[in-house]
């Protein structure tokens, strides 16, 4: 039995902590160390959720089992499309992949983009990546690849976008 609510400014550290816990089995077979420390350090510092929760900039959403959090969302209007929404996070604990929590978590973050109105949903996935296929299976199709800067990193994305 799982629930899903809106995260608070209380959730902060375990947003960060399902990230860390995920981010190391995904990103490891296909990133430097160095480099998902980095990124964890700067996508994922208290700081960074804690504005984007307050200024409203990402909504993130807690899938809970059982009363505890094992996965989270997080999802906005993109700033230079505001017609599209953009899911930037998604990420489910090891232990819990395989149950359907990124797919009910994708159906929420799809169901809120058509009850705002919007009619196109877009995420980036690391092109070496293999929730690839998983996008796919939910709809998704690569739209074009983007290259974005991050530090002295560089994430090798394809973004994708699924028409609601």
């Amino acid at each position: 039995m799982y629930t899903i609510r809106k995260a608070t400014i209380n959730d902060v550290e375990t947003i960060r902590d399902i990230a860390d816990k995920t981010w190391w089995i995904t990103y490891s077979p296909i990133l430097e160390h160095e480099q998902i420390a980095f990124m964890l350090s700067r996508i994922y510092s208290a700081d960074k959720i804690s504005e984007q929760i307050q200024e409203n900039q990402q909504t993130y959403l807690l899938l809970e089992e059982e009363g505890n959090p094992v996965a989270f969302a997080a999802y906005s209007p993109r700033e230079e499309n505001p017609e599209v929404y953009k899911l930037h996070k998604l990420y489910c604990l090891p232990q819990t992949q395989g149950k359907g929590y990124g797919k009910v978590l994708i159906n929420e973050v799809a169901q809120k983009t058509k009850d705002a109105g919007k009619k196109t949903l877009e995420l980036n996935v690391n092109r070496y990546n293999n929730a690839k296929s998983f996008y796919e299976k939910m709809g998704f199709a690569i739209a074009y690849e983007e290259d974005i800067a991050i530090g002295k990193y560089w994430m090798n994305d394809y973004v994708m976008r699924k028409e609601l």
